[in-house]
C-alpha cells in the first residue's frame, strides 16, 4: 500500500496534469480559430481557462499541507518542491494564453494575411507543441523523459526564431499598421508566444529535476 504522502503527491501530479491539459485545449481552439477564420472558437478557448486560478491555488494548498503534515522521502520531497514551482509557471502560461485571446481579434484584423499564415499560425503551432511536450514529460517514465524534453527544447528555439523574424519584418513594414497603438499591442501579443515557450522550457527543466534529480536547469540530451 502506498504511503499517504505518496498518494497525496499523486493527487498533486494529476491536478497539475489536468490544468496543463486545459491550457493545451485552449491553445488548440486558438489554432483552429486561426486556421478556419472562426472567431467564435475563442469563447471555447476562454472557457478552458476559467477555473485554472482556483485549481492552481488548490494545488499550492495541497502541497503546503503535505509538507506540514507528512515527512516525504528525499525523492518525493524533490517532486513536491518541483510541482510547487511548476504551479507558478502554469499560472503564468495560462495568463499569457488569456492575453493572446484578449487581443486575438485586434491582431487578426490588423495584420496582413501573409503575417497570419507565415508567423501567427506557426507560432500557435509551436505553442501547442510545447504544451503537448509537457504532458508527455509528466506522463513519461524516467527512460523517455529526456526524449520528450528535447521536443520542448526544439519548439522553444523555433518560437524564438519565429518571433524575432516577425518583429524584424513588422518593424520594416509598419506602414501597414495604421496606428502605433495597434502596432504596440500586436508586438506585445506576439511576445506572449515567446513567454509561453520559455515557461514551457522552465517547466520541462523542473520535470526533469523532479524525475531524475541532478542540477536544476541542466539536462544532458
Amino acid at each position: 500500500m502506498l504511503k499517504k504522502y505518496t498518494q497525496d503527491l499523486e493527487n498533486v501530479h494529476n491536478k497539475a496534469l489536468n490544468i496543463i491539459q486545459n491550457i493545451l485545449r485552449s491553445n488548440i481552439y486558438i489554432l483552429q480559430a486561426l486556421e478556419t477564420n472562426n472567431l467564435k472558437l475563442l469563447e471555447e478557448a476562454k472557457d478552458c481557462l476559467k477555473s485554472i486560478s482556483n485549481e492552481s491555488t488548490e494545488i499550492d494548498n495541497s502541497i503546503v499541507k503535505l509538507l506540514a503534515l507528512e515527512t516525504p522521502e528525499a525523492s518525493d520531497l524533490r517532486r513536491v518542491v518541483s510541482f510547487f514551482k511548476i504551479t507558478n509557471e502554469i499560472q503564468r502560461t495560462a495568463s499569457n494564453t488569456k492575453g493572446i485571446i484578449k487581443n486575438f481579434e485586434l491582431c487578426y484584423n490588423t495584420l496582413d494575411k501573409k503575417y497570419i499564415s507565415k508567423y501567427t499560425i506557426p507560432l500557435q503551432k509551436t505553442t501547442v507543441t510545447c504544451l503537448e511536450g509537457i504532458i508527455k514529460m509528466i506522463e513519461s517514465n524516467n527512460d523517455t523523459v529526456k526524449e520528450n524534453f528535447n521536443i520542448i527544447f526544439q519548439a522553444q528555439k523555433r518560437t524564438d526564431e519565429l518571433y524575432n523574424l516577425f518583429q524584424d519584418n513588422i518593424m520594416k513594414e509598419n506602414k501597414e499598421i495604421e496606428q502605433f497603438n495597434q502596432y504596440t499591442k500586436v508586438l506585445n501579443t506576439f511576445r506572449k508566444y515567446d513567454k509561453i515557450a520559455n515557461r514551457s522550457l522552465d517547466i520541462a527543466y523542473l520535470i526533469i529535476y523532479a524525475k531524475l534529480g541532478g542540477v536544476l536547469g541542466e539536462v544532458e540530451i
